[in-house]
């Protein structure tokens, strides 16, 4: 006798909501990526030491484990806060700044002395630094999604956030350079010992503003009043507030004198602008804008110098660092030789000579990094920033409102961009613009900025992969407030 077939439990038998079930897989699958990227951060911090002492350390697993129990804390948080979060994100993030802090150990030991490398201790140097300031970012990123609910809520602060990124942008500016210079760039607030870069902060408040107008906004600069080569191009009036960013970027070349910081700028609000509005004219508009305004400037430092001498020598040393090899091009002389060193496969980790490379540790990790991991290693670490801003452009598509779908493309594109900004300019593609690598270099102000940015992130896919309740609406975070209607999701019923 054959014994009756027993029915599989549902949710209804077990109690336990589809939902909940999808949350838990979800954060269980950021948990395995998670250990996995401890896991290649440690099996890297043992092959510097084993290239670099001739030995491993008993200690060698003890950065990655600090880093592990950081990252750890921030995947509770998420479980909590934002069970319906990208699961790819925070281990993508978390390996990136976990190689990071492993270079910067490695430059550590290149610096000291044989006899002082087997003495360093872990916390010590560069390196020890940077484990810190990861703390402190990870850290803040939490206090973000415990604060912010929901996402729309950065709506009602929009104007706040514009002003507040405006001050933060120009104060560097009208500081005197001995405050605020460092290799002839003005973006850093400096008394004493402490340092900040704000113009990172003020890229994300910044943001926020144009994703709210932007998205107030739209049915008017969606407005064609010409058609040129199958292209709609916008009305002469509605060119106001891209004339008015644009004038912002340029004033910023002129007194921060920084192309990087400038092409940010004016690049997030152009594609934000594109997203909002589906035209692919702004983006010729402001391509146009921007290159006119970058050759302007280069004219005007040719001819009478002053405060656009410092990009015209940058543009210099582009079109030929081997001019003056000893001297101006020297930076990124060594930047290229570096590269070529590496190779497909690189020299090993801990095999490379950081030293001989300036600003190795900020501007030019990439290059160090490439050295020892060669193309495949960075091709490697380019496939984990491309995953980031994939997901991030993912959840633009899946979220509800309009707010989510320009402040989470934007965050996006501008991560993407200040990548493309960084090895550009390394690889000499672009001119040289002090811009930082993302999650690699050392420095507080961007890695903080940029953990902050994957919160908000994390905060739109949670909103966007939510359960729909019944009615077609998303299920409200607990201590939110209610929706208003013009942030009320739309949805697109076909025959």
């Amino acid at each position: 006798m054959t014994a009756a077939a027993t029915p599989a439990p549902s949710p209804a038998t077990t109690g336990e909501q589809p939902g909940v079930r999808l949350a838990r897989s979800r954060r269980n699958s950021e948990l395995s990526l998670l250990l996995l990227a401890m896991v290649l951060v440690a099996a890297y911090g043992a092959t510097v030491e084993a290239n670099v002492l001739d030995t491993v350390t008993p200690d060698f697993w003890v950065p990655a484990a600090a880093l592990g129990l950081v990252f750890l804390g921030l995947h509770l948080v998420i479980r909590w806060l934002a069970p319906f979060a990208d699961p790819a994100l925070l281990p993508a993030v978390a390996l990136l700044n976990g190689i990071g802090v492993g270079f910067l150990r490695r430059y550590d030991l290149a610096r000291a002395t044989p006899t002082e490398r087997e003495d360093l201790a872990i916390f010590a140097g560069t390196g020890g630094r940077q484990l810190a300031w990861t703390l402190a970012a990870v850290v803040l990123a939490a206090g973000l999604l415990a604060l912010m609910r929901d996402h729309r809520s950065l709506s009602r602060y929009a104007y706040t956030l514009g002003l507040a990124g405006i001050v933060l942008v120009m104060i560097p500016a009208v500081l005197p350079g001995r405050f605020s210079e460092i290799n002839g760039a003005k973006l850093w607030i400096r008394f004493g010992g402490f340092q900040i870069q704000p113009g990172e902060f003020a890229k994300l408040a910044l943001l926020a503003f144009f994703a709210y107008y932007l998205v107030r906004k739209r049915e008017v600069l969606s407005l064609a009043s010409r058609r040129v080569l199958g292209i709609d191009f916008p009305r002469g009036r509605d060119l106001g507030p891209v004339l008015v960013v644009w004038l912002i970027s340029i004033l910023v070349l002129v007194f921060e004198k920084d192309l990087g910081t400038s092409l940010l700028y004016f690049g997030m609000f152009v594609v934000t602008l594109y997203i909002a509005t589906e035209r692919v004219s702004w983006l010729l508009i402001g391509l146009t804008l921007f290159f006119g305004g970058a050759y302007l400037a280069y004219v005007l430092g040719a001819s009478v110098g002053g405060p656009f001498a410092n990009f015209y020598d940058r543009a210099q040393i582009w079109l030929d660092p081997f001019a003056e090899p000893y001297d101006r091009g020297y930076q990124l002389v060594q930047g290229l030789l570096t590269l070529g060193t590496g190779g497909l496969f690189g020299a090993g980790p801990g095999g490379g000579q950081p030293t001989l490379l300036p600003e190795v540790q900020t501007d030019f990790i990439f290059a160090g990094i490439g050295e020892e991991i060669g193309l495949l290693g960075l091709s490697a670490l380019l496939v984990t920033y491309l995953l980031i801003v994939e997901r991030g452009l993912r959840a633009a598509l899946e979220v509800r409102d309009s707010f989510g779908k320009l402040l989470a493309g934007g965050l996006a594109f501008t991560l993407g961009l200040q990548v493309f900004v960084i090895i550009g300019g390394i690889s000499k593609l672009i001119p040289l613009t002090g811009q930082t690598t993302p999650f690699l270099s050392a420095g507080g102000s961007s890695l903080m900025a940029n953990w902050l940015l994957i919160a908000v992130l994390l905060r739109v896919s949670d909103g966007a992969r939510r359960p729909v309740a019944a009615g077609g609406v998303a299920a409200r975070p607990t201590g939110t407030p209610p929706e208003q209607l013009h942030g009320a999701p739309t949805e697109v019923i076909r025959p």
